[in-house]
């Protein structure tokens, strides 16, 4: 199925569904709709980072700290941060991923969505999807911290990262 043809549910501001309309369209008129974040770990506690590749519908060729993607019609955020974390990552097995918080990004240029932030721990061998991802590496956090201001990011990624940061430091 072509990505754009994937069924999503609209959300209010509430995060009620209101409507279901195919992805391509829910792009294109800027509707709410729901999204997973997810901070994958390794062993040694480093972050997965990646490339998105430049056929992305949103955000192509930036990089981003966390795996994740839009929550399917009808699916509850934790079977999306799931499914989002195993697709990504290229693994099967995954522990389920731990739901932090929740948050409306809105970057009031047509771009909102409901996001809910999870970690996982991934000691697997990843092999992340090469339609999705152009590079990636486990980073240790002060490595992605200095580049914080030298890579373009995603700026729903940074904005969660922003606000997990928030949230492990009690604010």
């Amino acid at each position: 199925m072509n990505p754009a043809d994937e069924i999503l549910d609209v959300v209010d501001e509430n995060d009620q569904v209101v409507a279901q309309y195919p992805r391509g369209e829910v792009y294109a008129r800027g509707l709410r709709h729901r999204c997973v974040f997810i901070q994958a770990r390794d062993g040694a506690g480093r972050l997965f980072v990646h490339r998105r590749t430049a056929i992305k519908l949103v955000f192509p060729a930036l990089y981003d700290m966390f795996v994740g993607g839009v929550v399917g019609a009808g699916e509850s955020y934790d079977e999306a941060a799931l499914r989002e974390a195993e697709e990504e990552l290229g693994v099967t097995g995954l522990p389920r991923p731990a739901h932090l918080f929740k948050f409306l990004y809105d970057d009031r240029a047509g771009n909102s969505w409901w996001s809910a932030v999870y970690e996982v721990r991934c000691d697997l061998p990843v092999r992340p999807q090469a339609e999705e991802v152009q590079w990636y590496d486990f980073l240790a956090e002060d490595e992605v911290e200095r580049r914080l201001g030298t890579w373009e990011w995603v700026p729903d990624g940074l904005a969660a990262y922003e606000r997990l940061k928030a949230f492990r430091d009690g604010r």
